[in-house]
């Protein structure tokens, strides 16, 4: 009914999973942050204020991105109709989040005031009578605050991960001792990422789309073990008919097929001519001598099905033929074949003599090749687009340059420690590149706008509340992100194992900075909070002189109060 379902559809739910949790994870944040005092139409309110703007950018950003791979430029179909379903993936997980969960949201609101149960629906009970319980029935009846405390301003304090990062984490990672630790372990990072990205590998190589214990596999290994030396067997097809009886048309075949070790009818028949010291000058000698004499030696038999004639009454030709070629190559054999194949193709356009060559590799060779190179040029497109925007849209110049650095920084991370795992550069890896460009701006964004907004007098304090406001809700979508990448692992395809190694490290790598590099390299650099400093002092300077004046012109007033 719809378009095909390609093997990389499969990657789909994994690579949408991490930005619709994302959305679901802020809004509850945003939720859990309002007062429990309000009436649930206000927190509802002040959640979506909080959390859809951001939520919405980072959801255009992401139909940008995969709408490039959508358009008409991308000329290779899987790509296209993956992008495709992202795009609409996304739009209705947006309107998912933006209408359902909301709803959602205000049932619970509307529960959690009237004092029912948010699983049982039914009316809280009240303490006098949960007392007079077992501890199963108070654990399963019990709202989840102390009654003392139900209408607290900030409940949202007493979450577990919140008072760790609050009470723990938020001073450990800004400790002027463990900084320096930060800065080696960010070197480190650094070094490796570089190295990796000298190391990149295209992904023409046949074994990563197969099943990794199939009986293809084993022979691929062992071809490349043993004879590694030698390229595939190419077919050389000539599918018009030619004079090979003319020394012209000899020359040019010895020419097309030079460098090469051949298996092919005319070097054996035109040996057989010289050593049986025979004259075959013309069209009917030729073809004679070939059906009748040639072809009827048993060692000769097997090029019968090499060659097609045809007859044109009294008279036969040759209207097709084969050979086949089969280069000497050094330890980098897929390279080098493809090297070969760019040699062959613009020769068969521009000699006189019409021949295509093939082997069953190339299909997989172009495919790569097409696969690396539009995705690539695609996902340039895509990213300075993207750029383009954060700089019309912007919440904070300053913020827009960390995060840009922090995109960069994680990119080339992923790219550079997948290359060192072994992974190539083949389609799966480029569409996660991509992904992991706006999974970054996704977690990263929030985090350091949240910073370079903050008003208060140092950068420790300022980082220490934006993970207080974010990291929640980071942590949780990050883990369930990298939890769900575990049934990857049980799936026996070399495919399937490049996309677990790839988003685990994007998620592992956004993760990193969001927690540990950002937090402390937030400290040393710009922004400066002084000059928050100095406005409060201006403003307090001006409310006095504000102060002063209604002093002096109403005296009377201030003496009566």
């Amino acid at each position: 009914m719809g378009p095909p379902l390609f093997m990389h559809m499969y990657t789909l739910c994994f690579l949408i999973s991490g930005h619709g949790t994302k959305g679901v994870f802020e809004l509850l944040s945003g939720w859990r942050r309002t007062r429990e005092n309000l009436p649930f139409k206000d927190r509802v309110a002040d959640a979506y204020s909080d959390v859809m703007v951001s939520y919405t950018m980072t959801s255009s950003l992401y139909f940008i991105a995969f709408g490039m791979g959508a358009s008409p430029f991308t000329n290779i179909e899987a790509v296209k109709v993956f992008c495709q379903n992202m795009c609409v993936s996304i739009l209705l997980n947006y309107f998912y989040i933006f209408s359902f969960f909301g709803s959602c949201l205000v049932f619970a609101g509307q529960l959690e005031q009237n004092r029912y149960h948010s699983i049982f629906c039914c009316k809280i009970p009240s303490a006098e009578y949960l007392d007079r319980k077992p501890v199963w029935f108070q654990t399963m009846m019990n709202d989840g605050h102390q009654h003392t405390s139900h209408h607290e301003t900030n409940p949202y304090q007493h979450h577990f991960i919140q008072h760790f990062l609050r009470e723990h984490y938020n001073e450990w990672i800004t400790n002027i001792y463990v900084k320096p630790f930060v800065v080696i372990l960010y070197l480190i990072y650094a070094s490796f990422s570089f190295m990796g990205c000298l190391q990149i590998n295209d992904g023409a190589n046949i074994i990563n789309l197969l099943a990794s214990e199939s009986p293809s596999v084993s022979y691929a290994l062992i071809q490349q073990k043993y004879f590694s030396n030698y390229s595939p067997v190419i077919g050389f097809y000539i599918y018009e008919p030619l004079e090979y009886w003319n020394g012209t048309v000899q020359e040019d075949l010895k020419t097309l097929s030079q460098g090469f070790n051949t298996v092919s009818w005319i070097e054996q028949y035109y040996q057989y001519l010289r050593v049986g010291n025979i004259s075959a000058t013309n069209k009917s000698d030729f073809i004679s001598i070939l059906q009748s004499s040639f072809l009827k030696k048993p060692e000769f038999q097997h090029f019968k099905n090499d060659i097609i004639f045809s007859k044109a009454g009294d008279e036969n030709n040759i209207i097709a033929s084969r050979l086949y070629l089969v280069a000497r190559t050094s330890e980098n054999t897929q390279r080098e074949a493809v090297e070969l194949l760019e040699k062959l193709r613009p020769l068969s356009l521009i000699q006189s003599i019409k021949f295509i060559v093939f082997n069953p590799t190339f299909v997989f060779m172009d495919h790569y090749g097409l696969s690396v190179t539009m995705p690539v040029l695609i996902s340039g497109f895509g990213i300075l687009l993207v750029l383009i925007l954060t700089f019309f849209l912007v919440i904070h110049p300053l913020g827009n340059f960390w995060l840009i650095l922090s995109v960069t920084s994680i990119e080339l991370g992923v790219l550079g420690l997948m290359t060192l795992w072994n992974v190539d550069m083949d389609c799966i890896s480029i569409l996660c590149l991509i992904y992991t460009l706006n999974f970054a701006i996704d977690h990263c964004a929030p985090l350091l706008y949240t910073f370079v907004l903050a008003t208060e007098h140092t950068r420790t304090q300022c980082i220490k509340n934006s993970l207080q406001e974010h990291g929640t809700a980071i942590l949780q979508n990050v883990s369930s992100f990298l939890i769900g990448l575990v049934p990857l692992l049980f799936v026996p395809s070399n495919l399937t194992f490049t996309l677990f190694k790839c988003l685990l490290l994007a998620g592992s790598c956004t993760l990193l900075h969001c927690f540990v590099i950002l937090p402390v390299f937030l400290t040393f650099f710009p922004p400066s909070k002084k000059h928050h400093k100095k406005k409060k002092r201006a403003k307090r300077k001006e409310r006095e002189e504000i102060e002063c004046i209604e002093i002096q012109e109403n005296p009377d007033h201030v003496t009566a109060v």
